[in-house]
């Protein structure tokens, strides 16, 4: 058995120290490399080769291979493809493959050290031998070491060929002790492989749970699914315009990755509170509407009114000495009121921007009209309920169905706030949070000024506000004119609502524009002169 002396058991040790080091980078592709790297110099092999089980854990790939000799290295990080087929894990009837000396390995758990593969007459190698007929090469020794986690998984099998004590010379077997470092070093990275793919599984995990319930939302309410879908995907967009800008009051703004994917996680979740808003108060696309549009009823009760009518004309006709002709009049000056007050009661239960205070009092008046019901008694002809609906000024929502809307975001914190992001997450609840917040303190929930509100809250807000003008789908509204939504949004940028510095960037990188042509009817793409924008200052 070879000996090692002081010096080469210190370079073994300084060799560990190497990979414990390399094994905290997250990227697993550079560690996986160090592993064979490291591997190889401390036995002095001339090979070496790293296999990775399949997804489905059904052979062995290769993932590095290296021969000196030869020059060879492929894959891992040389970026070179390794054109040798997998080890198969299983036979054809489903049998452990025990005669490949790796599939061995990952099947029983042991290492396996062959001084001379063409002496052995254990395992199958012709897979070798056809290797050294096509390069002119003579594998001799072999180091096979499973990797598995502590759950006994296989995570991998490290291979190393042709041992040249000293890293050159002639070629040996594989010590003792080189077998029990390389079966040091195999455990120790498998520890720091299966934690990271741990850490990768968790993160995937998350994005699960982010997926599902936008899934939910999208479920309950197909009309503000795209809103899921683009608020993200704008607040990106418009994140990565100020990383760029080299000057002016958002020039320190930078982001690295780790910030990106903080603010995209939040920017998936902003809206997450909505999965306890009632679908008919988020749907609510006409004023009446709750889980039906009750101008279905009131159409019915304009039936019965239009009947009343017509039997009090008949009856009229049969008195003695009835004036025909002016029965006749009078019912149809009665019949065209209730058909105008119906096809007014019908436009007035579409939301508006601005309802004039003449068709609000319209409403009450019609509301005031007695009517008889099914149940015989005489009553107002609307109740309050729907003459605060039909009376409502801007869109379709009462203040306390708007109050319901707006708990959405409270709901949102809540649940953001409940989680226990780590440390590299910790802004999601404040960046979700915030897009409702106003520059001037006057939005919610915490009435935050522009000041208090971090650059990322600030961007998704004008993507959030963005997006809902030029939305489509919506129910209760068509979506507006690229040229309109800007003229809105830079209303907002003078009024203090948003940041005008961040929709200075909007405008200016088009940010606005590539949206729209990626995202936007082609009919809603209309042209737009820059320099009549509110509040561009360019």
């Amino acid at each position: 058995m070879r000996v090692l002396n002081p010096v080469q058991i210190a370079q073994r040790l300084e060799l560990l120290t190497e990979v414990g080091v390399a094994l905290g980078n997250p990227d697993t592709g550079y560690v996986l490399d160090r592993i064979l790297h490291v591997a190889r110099n401390m036995t002095g092999a001339d090979g070496g080769t790293l296999y990775l089980p399949t997804a489905d854990r059904s052979s062995l790939q290769f993932h590095i291979s290296i021969n000196e000799t030869l020059g060879l290295y492929q894959g891992g990080a040389s970026g070179r493809e390794i054109g040798m087929e997998a080890v198969p894990l299983f036979d054809a009837d489903g049998a452990p493959n025990m005669s490949a000396v790796a599939a061995y390995a990952a099947h029983s758990g042991r290492s396996v050290n062959i001084a001379d593969v063409y002496q052995d007459g254990v395992f199958n190698f012709s897979g070798m031998r056809s290797f050294d007929a096509a390069y002119g090469y003579h594998s001799q020794s072999f180091l096979t070491v499973p990797m598995k986690d502590h759950h006994g998984t296989l995570v991998g099998v490290l291979q190393l060929i042709n041992a040249r004590p000293g890293g050159r010379g002639t070629i040996g077997a594989f010590s003792a002790t080189d077998q029990r470092f390389i079966e040091a070093l195999a455990s120790q990275a498998s520890v720091a492989i299966t934690k990271q793919q741990l850490v990768r599984q968790l993160e995937e995990l998350l994005e699960g749970l982010i997926d599902l319930i936008n899934i939910g939302i999208d479920e309950k309410s197909p009309h503000t699914g795209r809103h899921c879908q683009l608020v993200p995907k704008l607040t990106m967009m418009l994140a990565e315009a100020v990383h760029e800008t080299a000057d002016g009051p958002m020039a320190g703004f930078r982001m690295d990755d780790a910030d990106r994917k903080e603010l995209w996680l939040a920017s998936l979740l902003h809206d997450c509170g909505k999965i306890t808003t009632p679908v008919h108060v988020v749907d609510k696309a006409t004023k009446l509407e709750t889980i039906v549009d009750r101008i279905g009823l009131i159409d019915t009760r304009f039936e019965v009114l239009l009947r009343d009518a017509e039997i009090e004309a008949l009856r009229a006709r049969g008195n003695p000495g009835a004036d025909h002709s002016a029965i006749e009049a009078a019912h149809a000056r009665t019949r065209a009121a209730l058909l105008d007050d119906r096809a007014f009661l019908r436009r007035a239960n579409v939301g508006v921007e601005n309802m004039p205070e003449a068709d609000q009092e319209r409403v009450r008046r019609i509301g005031r009209r007695r009517w008889r019901g099914p149940d015989g008694v005489e009553c107002d002809f609307l109740d309050d309920d729907e003459v605060l609906n039909l009376t409502i000024r801007f869109g379709t929502l009462t203040a306390a169905e708007r109050k319901t809307i707006n708990n959405h975001i409270d709901v949102s914190v809540r649940m953001l706030e409940s989680l226990p992001w780590p440390a590299h997450l910790r802004n999601v609840p404040e960046y979700a949070g915030g897009h409702h917040e106003r520059m001037d303190g006057k939005g919610y929930p915490r009435g935050l000024t522009g000041a208090q509100m971090s650059v990322p809250a600030r961007v998704m807000a004008i993507a959030d506000i963005f997006e809902a003008l030029t939305a489509r789908d919506r129910p209760y509204k068509k979506g507006k004119l690229l040229s309109e939504s800007l003229h809105i949004l830079g209303k907002m940028a003078c009024n203090g609502h948003v940041d005008p510095d961040l929709f200075d960037i909007f405008v200016r990188s088009k940010i606005y524009l590539r949206f729209a042509h990626e995202n936007m009817d082609k009919r809603q793409i209309d042209s737009v002169d820059e320099a009549t924008i509110p509040g561009y200052r360019g």
